[in-house]
């Protein structure tokens, strides 16, 4: 499978600014993968699991100097390491937080040496550790969005033409509906990569239905990995009732009798771990959008859309069978795939953020469901689930935000432009988002 990842390693392969590169990401959604198929590139790969070979952690135990541990290394794999003809990989280098420290020297003694570093809870070991700043460099990885789902499955004009399909002009009915089976395809299936591998594989969810199952509970493994004790019961709990509010204000209440104290912290637990993600309340009357941020006020996206269909049991055949009336019932499922979308899209250098607009007014009030910032521009971003037309909403953001020229509409309409509002079927996500010529570059990638 190629991944969007693919075009920003390769950058970092070729670039002769390049450091040492921490590859970011919630667990399964295909770091380890990606470094692989990169180091294919290579003349040589060398692999080491801190996990898996504990013997290996004890290399870090003496000193940091790259050159004594690179030599100890290529004794213990049986592969020599030769500075810019092999990728060295350090993968769940979390289990050794000298390894991380180490990256430093690595930098600074053998620049030329192409070495990454990854682990599914590689964040909480910086937060302990610390990041060498300015000696490393991060990339950020996610589920596959739909544009890396489709080409999974071979789709590459499909692809072709979401990304190059212009606004103004309506699409043809039958690939209209074409692109909203295949939308719902994904949606049935999500973005996990071993469900995406299963489903190209089998075209059966029913023969793909252990995968969640599977996924769910190695998340809640790693509970006991990152949570104090009296907090897994709170992580089991958020982790199980956060999906039914997907779309709304976070609101603590509906966790259950528990005060916020206790719950706030393990909110900040997931978020780290990379199962959620915070869509902050702004008033988006600057930028950067942060600063305007209110961090009481968010909603919460969960990691895959698949997954959290899979914990509220959601019969998820629906979307096979008639995708467009799954659209107009699973409003709450369509909103979190936009932000799904959107984040696998944000540019991989930053941690992907998102923010949300509401006023709360009698008789006037509003909310956009997203907000995300072009150059000096602020889009706002309406989801509809159907064919709703009333965009009173958006408008009133319009009319209120001098730096918004536009907004967006997402639903299951056709394209169109009529005065400041942009509409686009929900499929064509990506290409509404491919303002970094980075972005782009990687999204064209995958037409082939």
């Amino acid at each position: 499978m190629k991944r969007l990842i693919d075009h920003h390693l390769r950058k970092w392969k070729d670039s002769p600014l390049r450091q040492p590169l921490l590859l970011r990401g919630a667990r399964q959604v295909g770091k380890t993968y990606a470094v692989r198929a990169l180091g294919k590139t290579f003349s040589s790969f060398v692999e080491i699991n801190f996990e898996l070979n504990k013997q290996a952690r004890t290399i870090f135990d003496r000193d940091l100097d790259p050159k004594r541990i690179l030599r100890e290394i290529s004794t213990l794999t049986g592969i020599e390491i030769e500075p810019g003809k092999t990728l060295l990989f350090f993968d769940e280098i979390q289990a050794v937080p000298e390894g991380i420290l180490a990256l430093r020297y690595f930098y600074e003694i053998l620049p030329e040496l192409h070495v990454i570093a990854a682990g599914s809870l590689l964040d909480f070991a910086l937060q302990q550790v610390g990041v060498p700043v300015g000696r490393v460099q991060f990339l950020y990885m996610y589920p596959l969005s739909f544009i890396e789902f489709l080409n999974a499955l071979g789709h590459f004009l499909i692809i072709k033409e979401i990304l190059t399909h212009p606004v103004e002009e309506e699409i043809s009915e039958a690939i209209h509906n074409k692109m909203f089976e295949l939308l719902g395809n994904y949606l049935a299936v999500g973005g996990m990569p071993q469900a995406v591998v299963c489903w190209r594989n089998m075209l059966n969810l029913h023969a793909c239905s252990q995968i969640p199952q599977t996924l769910v509970s190695a998340y809640q493994y790693d509970f006991i990995k990152y949570g104090k004790s009296h907090q897994v019961k709170y992580l089991d709990l958020l982790f199980s009732r956060i999906p039914q509010q997907l779309g709304k204000v976070f609101k603590y209440s509906q966790i259950g009798d528990f005060r916020k104290r206790e719950l706030d912290p393990c909110v900040d637990l997931m978020v780290t771990a990379g199962i959620l993600h915070r869509v902050m309340y702004t008033d988006a009357q600057g930028l950067p959008l942060g600063a305007q941020a209110d961090t009481m006020a968010f909603k919460l996206l969960f990691l895959d859309i698949g997954l959290s269909q899979f914990i509220l049991d959601f019969k998820t055949g629906d979307w096979l069978l008639n995708p467009l009336e799954a659209f107009i019932n699973k409003g709450m499922m369509v909103e979190s795939f936009v932000g799904q979308e959107l984040v696998a899209y944000e540019h991989p250098m930053k941690k992907a953020q998102l923010y949300y607009w509401k006023r709360d007014a009698s008789g006037n009030s509003a909310e956009v469901d997203y907000l995300i910032q072009y150059g000096r521009e602020i889009i706002p971003i309406e989801v509809k689930s159907g064919k709703g037309r009333t965009l009173r909403s958006i408008q009133s953001f319009l009319n209120s935000h001098q730096d918004s020229p536009y907004g967006v509409r997402f639903s299951t309409n056709n394209y169109s432009v009529c005065e400041r509002i942009h509409s686009y079927p929900l499929y064509a996500v990506a290409k509404m988002v491919g303002f970094h010529e980075d972005v782009k570059d990687s999204l064209l990638a995958l037409t082939t």
